[in-house]
């Protein structure tokens, strides 16, 4: 005889359920007593976005062996502080979003050739967050700690990144390259003159130079945008 359990999913967690069955009660049925990640994750929910679990209002973990006529909350993260420092990985789609985390001083790897299993071994081995606009990587059982992305905007993606994991007070500007992720320092202009234009050497005199790929950068027309970029993001933020 089939079983059936009856959930209810809370705040962001209903961005995952089909419209018809958001913000109200979802009866799952069920054979044997399957662990409540599973079926969770087939209701559609990817188990890192999840804080909290309660069945028959006790909290449970993820491998509770699900029952007969339980009765199941689930609830997201609202923010969190992970650690020191955050560490991201980022998904094909995510470029965009990946340099303006660098821009904002996050550890962000990217490359437009990562495939998934790539994205969750380099995560796993140097515990990173994965961020990812595709639900179904987020289910994958090696999958620790990351976000699915809502929106498809910069600027938003940015903004709810920062707001998920509490990083509103880590911000360190212009310290990352945002082409290739390493450390930007400063640089003695007399050692790069010969790869700087004339008119640069003429108006600009303090440079800063990526110690990975060697990009040079220096405050020049771009950087008014770059400051409205942040000034936007920080708005966004309510700072």
């Amino acid at each position: 005889m089939a079983k059936s359990a009856t959930f209810l999913f809370h705040g962001s967690l209903n961005d995952f359920l089909l419209s018809s069955k958001r913000r109200k009660p979802v009866v799952y049925t069920f054979d044997d007593t399957p662990a409540i990640k599973h079926a969770i994750e087939t209701i559609g929910v990817p188990h890192p976005e999840i804080d909290v679990i309660r069945v028959n209002n006790v909290a449970v973990d993820f491998y509770y062996s699900l029952q007969d006529e339980d009765i199941a909350e689930v609830f997201p993260f609202i923010s969190s502080h992970q650690k020191e420092e955050e560490k991201f990985i980022l998904d094909v789609h995510l470029g965009k979003l990946a340099k303006a985390l660098r821009l904002f001083g996050f550890d962000s790897y990217y490359e437009n050739d990562y495939s998934d299993n790539m994205i969750i071994e380099i995560a796993e081995a140097e515990n990173r967050i994965i961020l990812t606009r595709d639900r179904n990587l987020l289910k994958h059982k090696l999958v620790k700690t990351a976000h699915w992305l809502r929106s498809q905007n910069v600027d938003e993606q940015l903004a709810e990144v920062i707001k998920r994991f509490t990083l509103r007070n880590k911000f360190k500007f212009f310290k990352r390259c945002v082409e290739c992720n390493g450390k930007i320092l400063p640089v003695i202009k007399a050692d790069i003159l010969h790869l700087l234009l004339p008119k640069t050497i003429l108006y600009y005199h303090d440079f800063f130079q990526c110690s990975n790929c060697r990009r040079i950068y220096w405050r020049g027309s771009h950087y008014e945008q770059i400051q409205n970029f942040i000034r936007r993001t920080e708005a966004k933020l309510g700072g």
